[in-house]
């Protein structure tokens, strides 16, 4: 009698609805729409890579190697999306205050009107998402998804 071999798909677990699929989707979506409208702004660049160190410039201006790990990428590739940005007028690099030896990469005037014009996507995003939820919804996914991050704030102390 011949054995049976089983396929890949016989094998394999189902796919189950659970709410980190859900989560993962709606920031997908977030995530789309914002970079769509900061493009429709004139910031071209949203949506490629380097639009994801953007976030991780302290207002102030951080030293590269900082990005580095907080990107979890290597010198190399942080170096590449920070010399984009620059090229774009967005970062500049500036002497450390605190060693001369370290740069900061900082928000130059364009990258301030960039982060001022984010501000009023952000707020028409979540304007859009709270009209079309409910006041009540809304404040129940706020208080939702602030509970969570608490949760795992206290699970990596």
């Amino acid at each position: 009698m011949p054995r049976k071999v089983k396929t890949l798909d016989e094998a394999a677990p189902p796919l189950i609805d659970h709410v980190g699929f859900r989560l993962f989707g709606a920031s997908a979506a977030w995530q789309e729409r914002f970079a769509t409208e900061m493009r429709a702004a004139g910031y071209a660049w949203f949506g490629e890579a380097r639009a994801a160190l953007v976030p991780h410039i302290d207002r102030s201006g951080t030293r590269q190697s900082d990005l580095t790990g907080r990107l979890g990428m290597t010198k190399q590739a942080v170096q590449q999306l920070v010399d984009a940005l620059a090229a774009d007028g967005i970062v500049e690099r500036r002497t450390d205050p605190e060693d001369a030896r370290g740069r900061l990469v900082g928000f130059t005037n364009d990258g301030l009107r960039m982060l001022a014009d984010a501000n009023v996507v952000k707020q028409r995003i979540e304007a859009d998402y709270r009209r079309r939820l409910g006041a009540k919804a809304w404040r129940a996914l706020e208080d939702g998804l602030a509970a969570l991050l608490k949760v795992q704030e206290r699970r990596v102390d």
